[in-house]
């Protein structure tokens, strides 16, 4: 039995049993008790009532394939090839580089509810309580090769925004793959990350997985144990739809990525730009152990960060460089 088996029955919010829940899962009361436990370690909130049994402290709303694809749009139905929802993965952009093992791939969108090795950029793990998170990976093959994908990571962020606008949150966008939003003690922290991976020929053909994970509501004690501050979509959108969200973040990606090698990262500039949280502020560059002060300019069209350094510009490529705020 998985976690999500349990996560779904307590989904509702209502109260529920120890005889019920064993009775539902096939399982003894006993092994209730212990998949309790893994909840609550988790970080996720569950009370006990007394004589009756468990309920979440807040109800959330399972992942629906079917009801995912059915809110998709005509040319994004169109253009995807087939969506998986998985309870529990490693990370999900580890099934779609699978699948493209297999020969298939392209097309496709994994959503998990749980990742149990999820990393961002420089190998920062990403671990996420089941069912609190927004978090997918979109596989695409592209024809002309890795230089036709400059940019490629800040039109993700645009479309993540765009979508997020429509749902009332007012996002920015953070150099190169991080997207934040002001917290109700009004600071700007990060609330989903961006990770695209690639391999295949650097002039031909190549296989590409994008991965983003968003944080939909965090606890305070996931909070303070995430050691730095981080929003959440529920802070400001409290009653979102998850699957709502899925799928227009589904459509919003296959259309960027269906005119991305032809249009390039130029037909986004402007749109990131206009979204870029640290435009013409005092940042700090650290590339490796060297760390230098700038002030923050804007996106090229070919997705780089130009910064202004002791009076001379400064182009950043991407890779490991951290752009930072100033105190």
């Amino acid at each position: 039995m998985t976690i999500g088996n349990l996560m779904r029955l307590l989904s509702d919010g209502d109260v529920h049993s120890g005889e019920q829940l064993g009775e539902a899962l096939g399982i003894s009361r006993a092994a209730v008790w212990k998949q309790l436990k893994k909840v609550e370690a988790s970080g996720i909130g569950l009370e006990a009532v007394k004589g009756r049994g468990y309920r979440l402290m807040q109800a959330l709303t399972p992942l629906d394939g079917a009801r995912i694809v059915e809110q998709l749009p005509a040319d994004a139905r169109r253009r995807l090839v087939r969506l998986f929802v998985e309870d529990t993965l490693p990370t999900s952009n580890e099934f779609i580089r699978q699948r493209f093992g297999q020969g298939a791939g392209h097309g496709e969108i994994c959503f998990v509810e749980q990742q149990t090795a999820g990393r961002g950029r420089r190998g920062r793990r990403w671990d996420t309580p089941w069912g609190q998170s927004l978090m997918l990976s979109v596989g695409w093959r592209f024809d002309s090769g890795v230089a036709a994908l400059e940019g490629l990571s800040l039109a993700v962020g645009v479309v993540v925004s765009r979508v997020l606008e429509e749902h009332g949150a007012r996002p920015q966008l953070k150099w190169p793959n991080d997207i934040l939003l002001t917290t109700p003690d009004a600071t700007l922290a990060k609330l989903a990350g961006i990770l695209v991976e690639v391999t295949g020929d650097a002039a031909g053909p190549c296989d590409v997985v994008i991965g983003m994970g968003m944080n939909l509501s965090l606890t305070d004690a996931i909070r303070e144990a995430i050691g730095q501050p981080a929003a959440a979509l529920a802070d400001v959108c409290p009653n979102l739809d998850r699957n709502a969200l899925a799928a227009d973040l589904a459509a919003g990606l296959l259309a960027m990525l269906d005119g991305f090698e032809d249009a390039g990262f130029g037909a986004w500039q402007d749109a990131w730009n206009r979204r870029h949280a640290y435009a013409g502020q005092a940042v700090d560059v650290t590339v490796g152990n060297a760390q230098s002060a700038a002030v923050a300019g804007e996106a090229d069209a070919d997705g780089n960060l130009w910064v202004c350094e002791k009076g001379r510009d400064r182009r950043l490529a991407g890779g490991e460089i951290s752009v930072r705020r100033q105190p």
